[in-house]
C-alpha cells in the first residue's frame, strides 16, 4: 500500500433546515392557531481516530466532504430531521491544519471530536406566537454551514526513531528486532516510506521503533527524502543513530553523524522548535553497526571517535544479531529513565 502522509481536502458542515410556516385546520377546532415546526440542524463534521489505520491514502481519491443539510420542518409542530454526520476517520497522530499550516486539530489523545457544526434550524412560526399576533406568518431560515479546507498531517507516533545515512542498517535492524519486514537492498533510499515495528524488550515492556527513511545533508532543506520524512521523528521520545562501521562506500562515519545532527538542529531552528522539543537536544544511542564485517582496529578507533565526542556506543550486527539482546536492555533503560524511573 502507498504511504501518504500529507493530503489536502475540504469539509462543509450542513446547512439547517427552515422552519415551517403552518397553521392547524382540524375539524370542530376553531382558530387551530400556528403549529409549523422547526427545522432540523445541518449534519456536522467530526474527527475520529482509527487505530487500524497507519495512512491517509483513503483521502486520495475523495476530497470533498459535505454533510447533509437539516430538513424542514412541518406542520403539527413537527421537527425537521437533523441531517447525517460525516465522520472522518484517520491514523493517530494526524494534525489537522488550515492552508495556512495553523494547527486546528492533534488527533493523537483525542478519539472523536466535532470540528465543525452544522447550521442550526430555523423556528417555525409557531415559536413567534404571542398574545398579539396570534398568527404570525413567519418563520427563520436555517444557518448555513461552515466549509474549510485543510490539510492533514500524519506524524508517526513511535518511542523510539531509528535515524542514519542510507544503507547504515536500519532497516535490516528493525527487521531483526521486530516482526516489521521492511524492503532491504545495497542502493541508496532502499526505504522509502517510514516503517514501525513493535518490539518485545522484556516479556512485559513493548516498544514502537519507527525506522525513519535515509537522511543526507541538505535533509532540513529537502534534499533526498526531504524534512518529509524528518517530521515523522518530532514525536518519538529519543533515537538510536546507527552507524555504518565499514567505510567501503568511502564515507567516514563520524562525518555522517556530525551531518545528521546538523540537518536536525536545521530542522529546529527552521520550524522553530523549543528545547524541550528539538531533535538536536534528544538522547541518542550511538550503535557501531556491522561489526561482523568491521575489523576489531576499526571499531575501536570509532570507540574513540565518539568517546571524545561524549557519546557511548554500543557495537552490532544487525545482520547476525550480535548483541541485540544488549541493545533491548538499553532500550528499556532509556525508556524507564524517560519514565521517572519506573515502567508500567
Amino acid at each position: 500500500m502507498k504511504f501518504i502522509d500529507e493530503i489536502e481536502i475540504t469539509v462543509t458542515s450542513g446547512a439547517g433546515g427552515p422552519g415551517s410556516i403552518s397553521f392547524r385546520r382540524e375539524a370542530k377546532v376553531p382558530r387551530g392557531g400556528p403549529d409549523g415546526g422547526d427545522g432540523g440542524r445541518g449534519g456536522h463534521i467530526l474527527f475520529e481516530v482509527d487505530q487500524g489505520l497507519n495512512s491517509l491514502i483513503h483521502f486520495r481519491n475523495h476530497k470533498k466532504y459535505i454533510a447533509q443539510n437539516g430538513l424542514p420542518g412541518g406542520g403539527s409542530h413537527s421537527s425537521g430531521k437533523d441531517g447525517d454526520d460525516i465522520i472522518l476517520r484517520v491514523p493517530p497522530g494526524t494534525i489537522v491544519m488550515d492552508r495556512q499550516s495553523n494547527v486546528l486539530l492533534d488527533m493523537t489523545n483525542q478519539e472523536q471530536v466535532v470540528f465543525l457544526k452544522g447550521g442550526l434550524g430555523g423556528k417555525g412560526n409557531s415559536f413567534y406566537k404571542t398574545s398579539v399576533n396570534q398568527a404570525p406568518m413567519v418563520a427563520q431560515n436555517g444557518l448555513p454551514g461552515q466549509s474549510m479546507d485543510l490539510r492533514l498531517e500524519l506524524k508517526l507516533i513511535a518511542d523510539v526513531g531509528i535515524i542514519g545515512f542510507p544503507n547504515a542498517g536500519k532497516s535490516t535492524l528493525i527487521s531483526h528486532l521486530s516482526a516489521a519486514r521492511p524492503k532491504i537492498a545495497d542502493y541508496p533510499f532502499t526505504t522509502l516510506t517510514p516503517n514501525l515495528g513493535v518490539v518485545d524488550l522484556n516479556g512485559e515492556r513493548s516498544c514502537v521503533l519507527a525506522d525513519i527513511p535515509g537522511l543526507i545533508e541538505g535533509a532540513s532543506e529537502g534534499v533526498g527524502l526531504g524534512h518529509q520524512f524528518l517530521r515523522h521523528i518530532e514525536r518519538t521520545r529519543f533515537f538510536i543513530h546507527v552507524i555504518d562501521s565499514v567505510d567501503l562506500s568511502g564515507r567516514e562515519p563520524l562525518e555522517d553523524f556530525k551531518t545528521i545532527n546538523n540537518e536536525l538542529k536545521k530542522y529546529d531552528m527552521k520550524n522553530d522548535l523549543s528545547k524541550e522539543k528539538a531533535l538536536s537536544s534528544r538522547k541518542q544511542i550511538v550503535l557501531l553497526n556491522k561489526a561482523d564485517a568491521a575489523g576489531v582496529d576499526r571499531i575501536k578507533l570509532l570507540e574513540r571517535q565518539f568517546k571524545d565526542l561524549g557519546y557511548t556506543t554500543l557495537t552490532v550486527s544487525a545482520a547476525t544479531g550480535y548483541k541485540l539482546p544488549e541493545l533491548k536492555f538499553k532500550i528499556l533503560e532509556e525508556l524507564k529513565t524517560l519514565d521517572g524511573g519506573h515502567l508500567e
